[in-house]
């Protein structure tokens, strides 16, 4: 009678224990990562123009300034820096140009796949709540600042497109995206149609959304730079084996693969 308690209660343990892992893997936000709040408040221009996420080629009006294009690599960059290395003090008063541009170099020049610094070693930014309202109000600054796009085509990491394209490899991706996000870190995707060109792009992925479990689909919400104003939403299916990201103007939606950048060096 005392076994067959015991047995009880250590299968009610155990089924407890079941619940709550499920539970806590159904949303866990990264270091308390806030859309609204971290990530940049400008956009990241397309080469191309697009008709229900067809590309076509861009004629460049006369005497139109030239576009902030390429740089969405750089700009999920930059925002995993600032929120590894930097914080917002906004009673103090707003640094000029110049100091501002040093400091910004100070945190896009540290390596991305390092680790976060104490909040007592961060690069302040005095004067702005966040990194949403320094890129909003200093958009020039930061933009002159962050770095140029045109060295994301020549990554030693691209290579991995061509050699790395099978369902067994992202599986495994899907699995580091799990275990990085319960990490409470931030995943920075490459995603790509390879030979198609129907992407080539960068998001970050902040968060996993709860689903049921008898889905087989699991929801993330990401920072597109091409889209500052609203979280897109990344997609793993267990049964097809496939990443899929939502349609937009810039995307016909659809299967996707995906390659982690910047969780560790060369990556």
């Amino acid at each position: 009678m005392i076994l067959g308690n015991w047995r009880t209660s250590a299968g009610f343990c155990w089924f407890s224990v079941s619940v709550a892992v499920a539970l806590a893997r159904a949303s866990v936000p990264a270091s308390e990562f806030r859309f609204d709040r971290d990530t940049v408040g400008f956009a990241n221009a397309t080469v191309f123009e697009y008709r229900e996420g067809h590309p076509s080629l861009r004629q460049r009006e006369k005497g139109e300034p030239k576009r902030y294009t390429r740089r969405c690599f750089v700009m999920c960059r930059t925002t995993m820096q600032f929120q590894k290395f930097a914080r917002f003090d906004p009673h103090a008063a707003p640094l000029d140009d110049n100091a501002l541009a040093a400091r910004i170099r100070n945190v896009t020049r540290r390596a991305a796949w390092g680790r976060p610094l104490p909040a007592d070693q961060r690069i302040v930014f005095p004067g702005y709540a966040n990194l949403r309202a320094m890129s909003v109000a200093r958009r020039e600054v930061l933009r002159a600042n962050i770095g140029v796009g045109w060295p994301s085509y020549f990554r030693l990491s691209n290579a991995r497109i061509v050699f790395r394209e099978d369902a067994r490899f992202q599986e495994e991706t899907h699995a580091n995206l799990d275990a990085t996000l319960a990490r409470g870190q931030l995943f920075v995707g490459f995603l790509t149609t390879y030979p198609r060109l129907s992407i080539n792009h960068s998001i970050l992925v902040y968060e996993r959304k709860a689903v049921s479990p008898n889905s087989g689909i699991e929801r993330y919400l990401a920072y597109d730079p091409n889209h500052p104003e609203a979280p897109r939403e990344l997609t793993w299916s267990s049964r097809a084996r496939t990443f899929a990201y939502q349609k937009d103007w810039d995307f016909i939606g659809g299967s996707v693969r995906v390659y982690q950048l910047y969780g560790k060096p060369l990556q």
